[in-house]
């Protein structure tokens, strides 16, 4: 009895806390509201233009903040998310129109940021740039939580500002504009690495928006031709199934490949750091045909020896068959200019750090010992007129902070050394020392006081 009671709670605790339907929008206000994101036509179509040409001033100029307000500008979440919410009602009207208008989304974008490049006088690819051509399971799991986020929210009542949210976490805007910088300087790996990246995107985020409109249980659409009824729903199941295996596909790529990056880079820290020599580049090819791991060191000459142990240790690492290629020095091929400047650089970055690291401590412990010295002529310059009142034969006095060191155990303790001068210190009883030792202890709290009176 006990124990069904405690079950009950904790069930009610979850549905109390944890079940979306409690605030669920109706159901044909959400469907409603989503179909006319889908739409690109007009004002849509030129709010993606201006939101394109943002995104490549941001990408071009490196400006994190114009990326971002160009991610919360654009539209382009519409037709995904109407592309999922139409394989979850199977709605094939739905889904046919969100592709129609998620291509006509995508080929403006590329071609507006591909006109852009084309003209701008900036033609080196900033770090922002880079960043878009390279996926990674990380960008699977935004893409895949943010589209949760995403459509959760819209089927609530109160949907807040989550959707320009999810806009900047799933970055659609800034790969499209790096596939048009790829296109406008002739580089397909730009190219090819964006556009992979925002099909990720794309394709997680519908999904996602499929599994919660079925997890809400949205109703379907109603056919009155049966026959119809049993082509869409064969259609919506091709698609669906064509959606998820990809995407099931690409993660296992994706965490296959970071694993194997990870593993190189563990094995290249460990193994390749030698004494007198850095890594100028590091260049990985993991293929069906063919894995290697390729090393450029500079400095001094590593004996082979020494590279062969290196390579003997790979299996640790899960390296069992990736071959090793360690080219010293420049070799006969061509040493990337840029490498060697970028590497000379971190260096000098490095060395700066570290030279203002020391000077930090050594201004912090100069500091210190300024205070120490300004706290004690503080002290006299208080307890001088003080002094005068109560003990009217002091003449001077001079405080300042020292140590004291014990021969016996070889301590050092803080100790706070007062000198007094006396009109005639001969006069000056036992009792008389300590009341100024006790009248100084109280006044500037310190317990640890050696008082020289002449």
């Amino acid at each position: 009895m006990a124990k069904s009671l405690l079950y009950e709670h904790i069930r009610l605790f979850f549905v109390r806390n944890f079940d979306v339907r409690q605030e669920k929008e109706n159901e044909q206000e959400t469907i409603e509201s989503i179909r006319k994101g889908v739409e690109f036509r007009g004002t849509n179509l030129w709010v993606l233009i201006f939101a394109t040409f943002v995104a490549s001033l941001g990408l071009n100029t490196n400006s994190t903040a114009v990326i971002i307000g160009a991610m919360l500008i654009s539209p382009l979440m519409g037709p995904i998310m109407g592309f999922g919410l139409g394989l979850g009602i199977f709605d094939f009207e739905l889904i046919k129109r969100s592709f129609r208008n998620f291509a006509t989304a995508t080929v403006f974008s590329v071609i507006t940021s591909t006109l852009y490049f084309l003209i701008s006088p900036i033609s080196e690819a900033q770090s922002e740039l880079l960043a878009r051509t390279q996926p990674t399971v990380y960008d699977v799991l935004i893409a895949f939580f943010g589209g949760l986020a995403g459509i959760v929210a819209s089927s609530t009542k109160s949907k807040g500002n989550v959707i320009p949210g999810v806009a900047i976490a799933t970055a659609l805007m800034p790969p499209l504009c790096t596939a048009g910088f790829g296109l406008a300087s002739g580089n397909l790996y730009y190219f090819f690495g964006a556009f992979y990246l925002f099909f990720i995107n794309t394709v997680f985020i519908s999904l996602a928006t499929y599994l919660v409109v079925r997890l809400l249980k949205y109703p379907k659409k109603v056919f009155l031709n049966k026959q119809r009824e049993k082509t869409v729903t064969r259609y919506v199941g091709i698609i669906v199934f064509f959606t998820i295996v990809p995407s099931l596909f690409l993660s296992y790529n994706l965490i296959r490949k970071s694993y194997f990056n990870d593993r190189v880079r563990t094995f290249v820290s460990e193994e390749l750091t030698f004494p007198n020599t850095q890594i100028l580049s590091k260049t990985i090819t993991d293929t069906s045909e063919k894995r290697e791991v390729k090393v450029v060191l500079i400095g001094e000459t590593v004996p082979e020896t020494m590279i062969d142990n290196a390579r003997s240790k790979m299996p640790k690492y899960g390296l069992h068959d990736v071959h090793l290629a360690v080219q010293q020095g420049f070799g006969q091929e061509a040493t990337d200019i840029n490498e060697l400047k970028s590497l000379l650089m971190k260096d000098l970055y490095k060395n700066s750090e570290e030279v203002l690291r020391a000077q930090s401590i050594q201004i912090d412990s100069l500091k210190h010992k300024l205070e120490k010295y300004y706290t004690a002529s503080r002290i006299t310059e208080t307890i001088m007129p003080e002094l005068k009142v109560l003990f009217p034969f002091v003449e001077e006095a001079s405080c300042s902070q020292t140590y004291i060191m014990k021969t016996a155990d070889a301590e050092s303790d803080t100790i706070l050394l007062v000198y007094l001068k006396c009109k005639d210190h001969a006069k000056v009883t036992a009792n008389d020392k300590q009341k100024i030792n006790e009248w100084l202890s109280a006044r500037v709290k310190m317990n640890n006081i050696k008082l020289l009176i002449e």
